[in-house]
């Protein structure tokens, strides 16, 4: 093995690389042997080599070279023009009247400030950069599987068509064929008519031509012949055939009925990320800015559907909301122009429990009698999950992506909420640490919602409480109400949600307010507005509160 590229080897000469160094230059910042010290000094005789023992290498303070004085080291720092200063620059009166220290009292303030941003790099900046390169990938990864699903979407409505056009080719054919088969039997009737005659027609020749070179006159007038019948010519059968009129297909005009893709978009957004904290915090995305509670709520609009008692609503956008009640039917509303958009009837025929909006904007329902959550997407409903001996309630989606579920034991004796990556159970929460039941069970109307700060808070009517657990599913507290409530009636908490805050805001249906809690579950306010029963609520992007009620959905302004 070369000992002078042996990893196990003792620190070798610079120049000579074979004697052991004991020397070393803090100039150069090179190792030396003793026998070679000489050698390097007037290697380059415009340094001042400042050679020490190798046990005290890099001990001499190296001051900074001058940029306008060549050769002259910087002893001095003037703070007005924040730069080292020589002898030199001082006798040249540049710096005259400027406050001057000695280099070596700011360089512990340099020091400081340089492990000041170091540690800021190391801390906040990289962990940051690192945290975006990790979304970057991620929605990589979901913009893969996204699109994946928009052309598998494409691809099945596309085999839907053919399957369509495949029946209705089968139809018009056998049309075709049932009107050729008619034809063809009355053509063929005519014919035997037509064979029949000409039968009779040779009979009546070969009868004239047994007689007519008789002598016997009594047998030429036994024959009879009715040319006059046979003058009259049957009738001529005239066919008339179907034509294939095929309809006039655009390309536009075929986009149109097949569907066609809305408009991608790819912006930039310069508050999109923040600089991560030093402190670790289960907290997602980046911090919103501080909002403060109005003095007093306001209702922004009220949007009339007309029909029943809403008990679910959700955000498609900030323009659109998504709302149900006791039928099969989820309707999507316009805000502001208060009009109906879209319905869509469950596959099953039976009412939606509830409704959430996913990340990527599909409707998500759950059908309690069918055992099943399904998703919408296109107008087509696809079913997600499906349960045994056990029977969806109420969904949300997460800030991940993934659906939380209530689901109640077959004869409502527990309750529990299931995590769902796409089809895939990925955990429950059940029981406090001692064993007992978070959730009440009985088949009371119990919400859940996803805090900001990954908290999961559920609205369970049967105990009178939001009772809220963290994301590993460990309870965090029990809100049972505040006192005095605006009607004096018990709390039963309805429909349940959050905003950029942590605040969790709950219905009260018997009270008609909607209280506003911190992510501790200090109580805030109440909310009334004229609310008439409310039950299901949601927020929009800007903090907006949405109430379902009886009849209508009101928007409600309450943060500044």
């Amino acid at each position: 093995m070369d000992p002078r590229t042996s990893a196990q080897d003792v620190t070798r000469c610079y120049l000579c690389e074979n004697d052991v160094a004991q020397i070393h230059c803090d100039t150069c910042l090179v190792n030396l042997c003793t026998a070679c010290v000489g050698k390097h000094m007037i290697s380059d005789e415009s340094k001042d080599h400042k050679v020490v023992k190798f046990q005290s290498r890099k001990s001499t303070l190296l001051y900074p070279e001058c940029s306008t004085h060549l050769k002259e080291r910087c002893k001095m720092y003037c703070k007005q023009c924040d730069i080292p200063v020589c002898i030199s620059c001082l006798e040249s009166n540049q710096h005259l009247g400027h406050e001057l220290s000695k280099i070596l009292s700011v360089l512990d303030e340099r020091k400081d400030m340089i492990l000041k941003e170091r540690n800021e790099l190391n801390d906040k900046i990289y962990p940051t950069y690192q945290d975006i390169a990790s979304d970057v990938q991620n929605r990589m990864s979901q913009l893969e599987k996204e699109y994946g699903d928009l052309s598998t979407a494409i691809t099945k409505h596309g085999e839907d068509w053919h399957r369509e056009i495949d029946k209705l080719v089968k139809k018009l054919k056998a049309e075709v064929d049932e009107m050729k088969n008619t034809q063809l039997q009355t053509l063929q009737k005519h014919l035997d008519e037509i064979n029949k005659k000409m039968s009779d027609i040779k009979d009546d020749i070969n009868a004239v031509e047994l007689v007519i070179d008789t002598n016997d006159l009594s047998k030429l007038f036994s024959v009879t012949i009715n040319v006059h019948i046979y003058r009259n010519l049957p009738q001529k059968i005239v066919l008339s055939l179907p034509k294939f009129i095929p309809a006039n297909i655009q390309g536009e005009e075929l986009n149109n009925m097949f569907g066609a893709l809305s408009s991608s978009s790819l912006t930039s957004d310069k508050h999109g990320y923040s600089m991560k904290t030093t402190q670790k915090s289960p907290e997602a995305g980046s911090s919103p800015p501080v909002k403060q509670l109005l003095d007093e709520p306001e209702t922004v609009t009220t949007i009339d559907t007309g029909y029943g008692n809403l008990y679910s609503v959700a955000c498609l956008s900030d323009e659109e909301i998504w709302t149900c009640k006791s039928d099969t039917t989820m309707k999507l509303y316009s805000i502001n122009q208060g009009s109906l958009l879209k319905s869509i009837t469950t596959k099953s025929g039976t009412r939606p429990c509830d409704i959430a909006v996913t990340k990527s904007g599909d409707l998500v329902y759950t059908d309690y009698w069918y055992r099943t959550v399904n998703i919408v997407k296109n107008e087509k409903i696809e079913e997600v999950i499906r349960l045994q001996n056990w029977r969806p309630s109420n969904v949300c989606s997460t800030s991940s992506g993934d659906l939380l579920v209530i689901i109640e034991s077959d004869y409502r004796k527990q309750t529990k909420v299931l995590r769902y990556s796409g089809s895939t159970e990925k955990q429950t929460i059940q029981f406090d640490d001692k064993g007992k039941p978070l959730y009440s069970s009985g088949g009371n109307n119990i919400y859940i919602t996803e805090n900001r700060n990954l908290d999961i808070c559920v609205s369970d009517n049967g105990a009178k409480a939001v009772v809220v657990v963290n994301q590993a599913g460990k309870l965090r507290f029990r809100y049972t109400g505040h006192t005095p409530a605006p009607k004096n009636k018990p709390f039963y908490p309805r429909g349940i949600t959050t905003d950029s805050q942590s605040h969790i805001l709950t219905a009260d249906y018997y009270n008609d307010c909607v209280h506003i809690i911190d992510q501790d579950g200090q109580f805030l306010r109440y909310i009334d507005c004229g609310l008439s029963e409310p039950w299901g609520l949601c927020t929009d992007t800007n903090d907006n509160l949405f109430v379902a009620q009886w009849g209508n959905v009101k928007k409600i302004k309450y943060l500044k």
